[in-house]
């Protein structure tokens, strides 16, 4: 019931972010406002979740993890069904907004409640059948989301995704008593942390996605400054959001949040990057390209449950490091693409990166959970999310900053198409590099009998 519930609403969300992105034309279409408003419609969710991670995780410690991804998970339905009757895309906005806060708390409930529910010997099948419900969700968004969006309209998106969220709030999971954790409350919540927190991430994901502008250089210092204010702070408050301890003495922690970081980074922005090199340099339409493109998701998805049963039986950090180990083997690959790479090439080399993303994120979630105590656990989940979170919004900042210094600013026409190859190819070199450091860093691993001994 309980690995049901949270598949399921991982792939709602990330089924909802993709799907989202295909809607925007029809929506800008309805509403007739600029291409700035309408890019903020989705970067609302992606920015309120990044903003909301860490102090989401602090009250689901306090309150309970059940609970409070009981109460999210309703709230999130009732806000993806309102967003169907949204009058303005401001409202709109401001309901993906929404939806991304409270989104937050089931990412972060949603982990530290399999690693209760389960034993050390099955936690990473568990998590690794969790892990397939986002792969699945980013796969069909843009499939599926555009045949209900392009027959039915926009708006019938959000009301199937709000009617299945709702239908998942009947899953009887408030039975599971057992997967129930609650931290004795210390001191009062960290209010000027929260803010510190919610104000700098954002600010610097979204600085370094404008780069190299000007505003995006402000924005990103300042971000940056924020960060760095903020870490200072959670060593001297009372009741902390983040245990800086954790980075400290923890090695295990420290270097798998690393890798988790590095890989996120290097891998995110494929998708993206190759649709610019399909549709460019190869010529292939929309529809053709993201046939092309799904091929390593369906990999994904497909080899993560395998992924988890494997790190059950076998240290999570070699797992993870062969995970690692494939995705520089695909990005290594496609540094070399050109104007007459074969097909099978480009989908073999998208095929193994999709399955060396799958053996890498179940068994380094699993490393990060189990180096820590059980009354950590939660702060674990909201700082690998964060991480997470970070990792690929620097990805796709790295891929638009090369872009920009590389192609210019202007509109990509036909005589700079080579210049789109360069750039996609150069960010393949930078990310294979990428991959090769997370190598050395998820080899840092619990031993099982450490693992054991976690919660």
């Amino acid at each position: 019931m309980l690995l049901v519930a949270i598949t399921l609403c991982g792939f709602l969300g990330a089924f909802t972010v993709s799907a989202t992105n295909v809607a925007l034309p029809m929506i800008e279409s309805e509403f007739r406002v600029s291409a700035l408003t309408l890019s903020w419609i989705p970067l609302a969710y992606v920015l309120a979740t990044a903003a909301a991670l860490m102090p989401m995780g602090r009250l689901a410690d306090v309150h309970g993890h059940r609970r409070s991804f009981m109460w999210s998970l309703r709230v999130f339905a009732a806000l993806m069904l309102a967003a169907a009757f949204a009058p303005s895309a401001g409202v709109l906005m401001a309901l993906r907004a929404a939806q991304g806060i409270f989104g937050a708390m089931t990412i972060t409930a949603s982990t530290a409640m399999v690693i209760f529910a389960y034993p050390p010997d099955q936690r990473g099948k568990a998590l690794g059948l969790f892990a397939a419900g986002p792969y699945l969700g980013f796969t069909l968004g843009p499939v599926l989301g555009g045949v209900i969006i392009h027959n039915t309209g926009w708006r019938t998106l959000f009301l199937v995704v709000g009617a299945l969220g709702a239908a998942n709030c009947l899953i009887p999971i408030w039975r599971l008593r057992g997967v129930e954790w609650r931290e004795p409350k210390r001191a009062r919540f960290d209010i000027l942390g929260s803010a510190l927190y919610a104000l700098a991430l954002p600010a610097l994901l979204l600085g370094f996605t404008m780069l190299p502008s000007a505003l995006g250089a402000i924005l990103a210092v300042i971000g940056a400054a924020g960060i760095a204010l903020f870490l200072w702070w959670e060593t001297r408050a009372a009741d902390s959001l983040l245990n800086v301890g954790l980075f400290r003495h923890n090695r295990v922690f420290a270097f798998s949040n690393m890798a988790a970081f590095i890989n996120y980074a290097a891998t995110l922005a494929v998708t993206f990057l190759m649709s610019l090199y399909l549709q460019y340099t190869k010529g292939l339409n929309p529809q053709t390209a993201g046939f092309v493109l799904v091929c390593g998701a369906f990999v994904q998805a497909a080899f993560s449950p395998v992924a988890g049963r494997v790190s059950d039986r076998i240290e999570p950090r070699f797992v993870a490091s062969a995970g690692m180990g494939l995705c520089a083997l695909g990005l290594l690959g496609l540094v070399f693409v050109g104007e007459t790479t074969a097909y099978w090439y480009i989908i073999a080399m998208l095929c193994a990166l999709g399955l060396g993303f799958a053996f890498f994120a179940p068994p380094i979630t699993l490393a990060v959970m189990g180096s820590v105590e059980t009354r950590h656990v939660g702060v674990a989940s909201s700082t690998l999310a964060t991480v997470r979170w970070a990792g690929q919004n620097l990805s796709i900042g790295m891929a638009g900053l090369i872009l920009a210094l590389v192609v210019g600013g202007g509109a990509i026409q036909p005589a700079v198409y080579p210049r789109v190859l360069t750039a996609v190819r150069t960010s393949f070199a930078i990310f294979t590099a990428l991959c090769v450091l997370g190598i050395a860093a998820s080899l840092v691993g619990p031993r099982r009998g450490a693992r054991d001994r976690s919660p």
